[in-house]
């Protein structure tokens, strides 16, 4: 046998034989010491192959995606631009943004970097003849305003808070915008006398504006008169201050969702108050030059002394552009950048130019692409080590998801950086950094898919007290527990098992946990086993969810794929849609049936019996919680049932049963884990060459515990993140074709 030979096809076996899934349920099954004696044999022979002929791949140019570049922008030029705005959305691959394979320009998008590059240039050195423009920011309509919003001042309850950029000290207007009733009143109108809304800048009010009860849609708002504000980032927000606390009595409970619908605003007998829609600043009107910002200061570290301004603008521009390009600048580099400095200082003055060579070095591709040149010498299809400074920006953007730092960035100048006392030493550093925060928004979220949460919108009239403040907090509850993960440096097993959360308010009433108050996030330990972990959690519970019910096939896909490694085949085409209840407010009578009754009717047709008997029991075991994570004991009038069995033979009950369950293959996870940090921190999809350098990381952490530390030393020590292979033929130069066409 040489499984070598046909590693793709080994590597599938063995993920199967791991998972329980081989042999197929029903068939003879050898004990579990002998599937993993085979299982380990696969193993051992690939991996020797791999050692006598190592791989560690070739990622393809690699271009940043809008969040590496946003926070390369503001480490850069402390600048928080809103590149969202700016640059298209990025392509995914195998469930990650920053894979290089789809990372690929466009001519739109290269337009789209060059615009972003004038509007943040701008933004960082200010501008003080810039045109009276208008920003608008609204609030969704399932957004409840009834409780405070972070960022508003104490004391007041709904409204926005937004970090704005003011081009230039002036003039700005402030203008906001409300919901109405279809009809026309204003949503609130029984409770609109005496209401107001406070606009304040950082914090600090600068406007307090009475709100006419008998507004209509037509009025469109109301408006401060001028506001002198400094330029820079400023924190702005609009906000109800807050005239009463306590119990409501009304007739009518309102629910969560408040403005789930706008005509109940004028109904007798509801507590209704005014709710915003927007926020308009415009401005600068009368500008007035630009002070000191953040961005001024990290730019200007000189000032030109009398006429000659060259040595101050070469100054500025060399120790920018050591950053912006991640390496030492060249003369040729501080030439380019001063002929884009005396292009802008002719039009202007000193800042002018600065801002237009800070507009080409951030529109460069030495700043947009991370370029890997191979070494001269380096024989086509050879294995070579990559510079160290290549691996500082490894490290960085994998743990930052931005550009490397002075300290480490000085230490690949000196070539110091391979060494491993003071590698392993910066990774750490790096590690305990703020920035290091990038891993849970970006790697979890994106491992988890907490970014679709954004998208979900239960059924208004099944789930009323769902919005999306509470999304929001679904979302960082799973964050948070991540989050502890990282800097406590825990076994990554306990994202399974954990007997602790964090929550704020609005998520503890969700959950029913008691003495619970305001809008700040805290950990609370669980009693209950079926809240434990990533299952236990609302935020996956919704994912996997539709919007109007359950879903144990998307919950049991989920749990194979994203936490197991296995996804199940794809359904065979022209699959029909599982039938859904009649609701009674369409009329329409009919027997209702339970999800599972409904599944089980579904399972009769052998096309679909295959895939729904691995699925379906895992989802089953998560019945008893609801689209949006509550727990429950009815279904449709049913008693819910969630026995099963897992495609392994385990006996499932419920959430806790299933959870070991899972950790009967706790080593499938953890390789799982370990798969998506690799893929990750190298910003490739993986092939089944890369298997061997996976089991070896994970091997290494477990000798550590499975500390998550243990697995981003393992990643960054190992051969696919510290080697490079290659071209197997010379082709054109990629680089250079690239660097023509920007």
């Amino acid at each position: 046998m040489h499984p070598e030979q046909s590693a793709e096809q080994a590597e599938k076996v063995i993920r199967k034989v791991q998972a329980g899934l081989m042999p197929p349920a029903g068939r003879p099954r050898p004990d579990a010491a002998a599937m993993k004696a085979f299982a380990t044999s696969l193993e051992r022979s690939i991996d020797q192959a791999a050692a006598a002929h190592p791989n560690p791949g070739r990622p393809a140019l690699h271009r940043m995606n809008r969040t590496e570049y946003s926070n390369s922008i503001r480490d850069l030029l402390s600048v928080d631009a809103d590149v969202a705005a700016l640059l298209p959305t990025d392509d995914m691959s195998h469930g990650f943004d920053n894979m290089a394979d789809v990372l690929s320009i466009s001519p739109t998008l290269m337009q789209g970097y060059i615009r972003a590059a004038g509007r943040i240039s701008r933004e960082a050195v200010g501008d003080p003849s810039a045109l009276a423009l208008t920003t608008t920011y609204s609030i969704p309509r399932v957004t409840s305003q009834t409780r405070h919003v972070d960022g508003t001042p104490f004391g007041t309850r709904g409204g926005l808070s937004v970090l704005h950029d003011f081009p230039a000290d002036g003039d700005y207007v402030f203008k906001v915008g409300f919901y109405y009733s279809p009809t026309g009143p204003l949503f609130g109108l029984n409770q609109g006398n005496g209401q107001q809304i406070e606009i304040a800048v950082n914090g600090e009010r600068v406007a307090l504006l009475d709100i006419n009860p008998n507004m209509k849609l037509a009025n469109d708002g109301i408006k401060t008169p001028p506001i002198k504000v400094r330029a820079g980032p400023q924190r702005i927000s609009a906000s109800f201050p807050q005239k009463a606390d306590g119990p409501i009595e009304d007739e009518y409970r309102m629910v969560e969702q408040s403005l789930v619908d706008v005509s109940a605003g004028t109904i007798p007998g509801m507590t209704t108050l005014p709710h915003l829609h927007q926020l308009s600043i415009t401005g600068p009107t009368a500008a007035a030059g630009v002070s000191d910002t953040p961005s001024r200061r990290k730019i200007f570290t000189c000032r030109p002394a009398g006429e000659d301004e060259i040595p101050c603008a070469k100054k500025i521009i060399a120790a920018l552009g050591r950053q912006a390009y991640r390496r030492p600048v060249t003369d040729n580099d501080i030439e380019s950048l001063l002929g884009f400095y005396q292009r802008g200082r002719k039009g202007g003055d000193f800042d002018s130019g600065i801002r237009t060579a800070i507009q080409a070095m951030i529109a460069s591709p030495e700043f947009v692409f991370r370029f890997e040149r191979t070494p001269a010498g380096v024989a086509p299809g050879r294995n070579y080590r990559i510079s160290d400074l290549e691996l500082a920006s490894r490290l960085s953007f994998f743990l930052w998801s931005s550009t490397p730092d002075e300290e480490v960035l000085a230490i690949a100048v000196q070539g110091k950086l391979r060494d491993p006392v003071i590698f392993e030493k910066q990774v750490r550093r790096m590690l305990t950094d703020a920035r290091a925060s990038a891993l849970t928004a970006n790697f979890a979220g994106q491992w988890l898919r907490l970014q679709n949460l954004k998208n979900v919108s239960p059924d208004l009239f099944e789930y009323p007290d769902f919005d999306r403040t509470l999304a929001d907090a679904m979302r960082r509850e799973t964050e948070l527990l991540f989050e502890s993960v990282v800097r406590e440096d825990r076994n990554v097993v306990d994202l399974l098992t954990a007997h602790y959360t964090f929550v704020n308010e609005r998520l503890a009433k969700h959950y029913g946990i008691p003495n619970i108050m305001g809008n700040r996030f805290r950990r609370v330990s669980l009693s209950d086993p079926n809240r434990f972990g990533l299952l236990g959690q609302a935020s996956i519970l919704t994912l996997t969810s539709t919007a109007i019910r359950t879903s144990p096939v998307q919950r049991g896909k989920y749990t194979m794929e994203v936490l197991l490694g296995t996804p199940p085949p794809p359904p065979p085409p022209n699959v029909p849609l599982l039938p859904e209840n009649a609701e009674s407010r369409t009329g329409h009578v009919a027997k209702p049936l339970s999800v599972r009754q409904r599944l089980e009717e579904h399972r009769k047709n052998p096309n679909c019996a295959g895939c729904h008997k691995m699925m379906d029991p895992i989802g089953f075991a998560l019945e008893k919680f609801d689209a949006v994570g509550v727990w429950r004991t009815n279904d449709s009038g049913f008693r819910i049932d969630a026995s099963g069995t897992m495609f392994d033979g385990a006996k499932l009950d419920g959430p806790a049963s299933l959870r070991q369950a899972i950790l009967g293959h706790s080593d499938l996870f953890l390789q799982t884990f370990t798969e998506n940090l690799l893929a990750y921190g190298i910003g490739r999809v993986l092939e089944p060459s890369d298997m061997p350098a996976v089991r070896s990381v994970a091997k290494e952490a477990a000798l550590n515990g499975n500390r998550f530390s243990a697995l981003v030393m393992a990643v960054v020590k190992s051969a696919p993140f510290q080697m490079r292979r290659a071209e197997e033929h010379t082709p054109a130069a990629t680089d250079d074709i690239v660097l023509n066409r920007l």
